[in-house]
Parts: C-alpha cells; structure tokens; sequence
C-alpha cells in the first residue's frame, strides 16, 4: 500500500471559495460523505453525518486561503480509529487569473495506518473532491447514494487476450 497519496483537482472557484469549502461545516456537509467538518487555527473538529462527535485533530498548518495541514484520524470506523494519526495537506494554487484553481490533496504518513490508506485510497479520496468541485460549480455536490462506492474496475476489451490485452473503461 501507497504510504502517500497524491491527488490534484482543477475546480472552476476562487481560493477563498475553496478554502471556505474545506473549512466550513455548512459546507463540508455537503460533500464530505455528510461530515461536518469545522477547522480554525490549531483544531479540526469532526461530527458524523448523524451528529456523532468524530473527534478533533490537530491543524499543523493554517495559511488562509493557500494551505492547510491536519492531522487525520478514522474515527468513524473502530478498527481505523485504532492506528495512528496520518497527515492531510491541501494545497489551493489559483489559474488563470484565480477564476479557477488547482487543489492538491496529499495524505501522507501512512506506513503505520494500513488500514486507513486502503479505506481513503481510491474512492475516497477522490469522490471528496469530485463531490467539492461539482458542489463549487454547480451549486450542489455528487449524490449521496454513490458515496463509499468503490468505480467500476477496468475490463478487457472482448476479444482481448493474455496479459497484454487491451483496457476499457
């Protein structure tokens, strides 16, 4: 398992459109699987989509509207929980002319947390920040019944053969 994720998104917003959209429960509820999320300076809370405390983590890093650095805990899930703390950096870097941005999420400090790198890698992560992007652009985030969804797995085209066969999406 990767014990560092890297994942970019351009999003058609603002810096401080999306700083306020990772920062901002009323926000956050929106896409982050229902999570509400609040961060300041020095603490990251987080409460379950039924208003069940998922505890708080350290903020590292509070640069407004440029980078934020937290700890992360999977408290949601009891065997998650049981690992260590990992690291989340998100990073807004404005675009032509800062109408749209690119956001580069890195989670990392992983090594210890097997569990957790599997539970974020793929889907998670990523519908986190489709779900930021379409709720940015569209005034709405992705449907809540594609949340924890795992995307289709690439299949071999008919007719393909061997390893070497080739991939279709």
């Amino acid at each position: 398992m990767t014990t560092t994720q890297v994942h970019h998104v351009f999003i058609r917003a603002t810096a401080d459109e999306i700083w306020e959209a990772i920062t901002s429960p009323e926000r956050t509820s929106k896409y982050f699987f229902g999570t509400t999320i609040e961060i300041a300076p020095g603490l990251r809370s987080s409460r379950g989509p039924g208003g069940e405390d998922w505890g708080t983590d350290a903020v590292l890093e509070f640069d407004p509207p440029r980078r934020l650095v937290h700890e992360w805990k999977s408290v949601y899930d009891e065997e998650l929980a049981a690992e260590p703390a990992s690291r989340v950096t998100w990073e807004i870097t404005p675009q032509e002319g800062g109408t749209m941005c690119l956001v580069t999420l890195t989670h990392a400090r992983l090594e210890a947390s097997p569990k957790t790198a599997a539970d974020v890698s793929g889907a998670g992560w990523m519908y986190v920040l489709s779900s930021m992007k379409t709720l940015l652009e569209t005034g709405e985030g992705l449907p809540r019944e594609l949340r924890r969804r795992e995307p289709p797995r690439p299949r071999r085209a008919s007719g393909a053969r061997g390893r070497r066969g080739i991939m279709v999406g």
